[in-house]
């Protein structure tokens, strides 16, 4: 089968990164995320199951994608999920399998996901104080957390990065503490914008890091780092360069212009941006009897599609669909 080495879209960017959700569930309810009282899921019927998952991702690393994110939801919740790991690890020309978690059952899980060839773990932790975590999430969830974190550094996950999204007037105050936390763990943290995303989205205040960042870089004594981060953060670190914080700015400092990703759901619809609407569904042409010619050609077309940039300040109110629905 004819294959391509890159996948280019129409603003010259080389398109290389894949978040693959395997699950919109989550067994916690963070407001930015899934509103409370939320039941429509996906049915598991319209759920990709492994050899679905498996082929199409072949075909993704073919056409030029090199690092694939399992997320969800919750990516833990999906049953097997080692397994499905270790199907993914052995692609030829996969340069990196990551993972995308809330950590509740990671402890648990840690070491089969290593074994299966996960290389590194991004951990959601929006507060250090456990009845803030309680209120966030919804759920008593802070010890299972620490120990999750525990379990990712015991059986080698580096590096291992904490995600921290800013809620103003609930953990906004805490920064300054969740660096020294990341800073004495040897954690890498990640301080994320909140996005408007859905109506529980929408109903999160916006929080600009720029702020933020200036101030952090004088009590902490921080420097550009050396070594800029291969995702969407912008990364300072100590003198030492022993610790890094990295800053996540979808609204205040935008970062299309270098954006390599595009999204998977756990029901087989590619997003090709988070802030609009272009979208191909995948599930159906595979279902339908589609050949792997075909759907490489689908994957070129569906690239094609890729907005310059986002428009969640001029237009908040544009996406409907929630974080987990559309996969992390």
């Amino acid at each position: 089968m004819k294959t391509f080495p890159t996948l280019i879209d129409r603003f010259g960017r080389q398109i290389s990164y894949l978040r693959l959700s395997v699950t919109d569930r989550c067994d916690l309810r963070c407001a930015y995320c899934i509103p409370k009282g939320f039941r429509g899921f996906e049915v598991p019927a319209h759920w990709l199951n492994f050899a679905e998952i498996e082929r199409l991702m072949a075909i993704f690393v073919r056409s030029g994608v090199s690092r694939i994110r399992l997320t969800g939801g919750e990516p833990l919740l999906r049953a097997q999920l080692p397994l499905l790991a270790r199907r993914l690890a052995a692609l030829p020309g996969l340069e990196e399998l990551s993972l995308s978690t809330n950590a509740t059952r990671l402890e648990d899980h840690a070491q089969a996901l290593r074994d299966a060839g996960v290389s590194r773990v991004n951990i959601s932790l929006d507060s250090l104080i456990p009845e803030q975590i309680k209120c966030l999430t919804g759920q008593d969830a802070f010890a299972k957390i620490m120990a999750g974190i525990d379990a990712a550094q015991q059986v080698g996950f580096s590096p291992i990065k904490i995600n921290m999204v800013i809620v103003p007037g609930v953990n906004d105050r805490e920064i300054d503490d969740m660096v020294a936390f990341c800073r004495d763990h040897r954690l890498i943290l990640r301080l994320i914008e909140p996005m408007p995303m859905g109506d529980s989205g929408r109903t999160i205040a916006p929080h600009d890091l720029q702020e933020t960042r200036q101030r952090l870089t004088q009590r902490f004594d921080l420097i550009p780092a050396l070594i800029p981060g291969d995702g969407p953060a912008y990364y300072l670190q100590d003198p030492e360069g022993t610790f890094n914080v990295g800053f996540i700015t979808p609204i205040s400092r935008h970062f299309c212009a270098t954006c390599n990703r595009v999204r998977l759901t756990v029901d087989g619809i590619l997003h090709l941006c988070l802030g609009q609407e272009a979208r191909v569904d995948f599930r159906t042409l595979m279902r339908s009897g589609a050949s792997d010619e075909e759907l490489t050609l689908a994957l070129r077309a569906a690239v094609e599609l890729k907005p310059e940039r986002h428009e969640f300040r001029e237009f908040p109110e544009k996406i409907m669909r929630f974080m987990s629905s559309t996969g992390g």
